[in-house]
């Protein structure tokens, strides 16, 4: 229950415009290691950064259920919950540089 309001809080500061690095909710942190978090950086992982929340999370609920298909990702997927991912979803879509 209590990660729950943790999660809805970080959904409002990102909504907000607020968040920071420091407010990065559980498991977003590793997130950056393939996804570039630098604009220009050239890789074939896109930037998560400023991406819409929606597209985040309807790309990772079909990792995890395997309708799209990944090399890693949908193994990484498969750890979030629901509302981790929405929770990741809202950070990055607040980030825009």
């Amino acid at each position: 229950m209590i990660r729950l309001h943790v999660f809805a809080a970080i959904a409002a500061l990102t909504a907000s415009g607020m968040a920071t690095a420091a407010d990065a909710p559980p498991g977003a942190s590793s997130c950056s290691g393939c996804h570039p978090v630098t604009a220009g950086v050239a890789t074939p992982v896109p930037r998560l950064n400023g991406r819409d929340a929606a597209q985040i999370t309807t790309a990772m609920t079909e990792f995890r259920t395997g309708k799209r298909p990944a090399t890693v990702m949908d193994r990484i997927a498969k750890g979030f919950t629901d509302d981790e991912t929405k929770a990741i979803a809202a950070f990055f879509a607040a980030q825009k540089e």
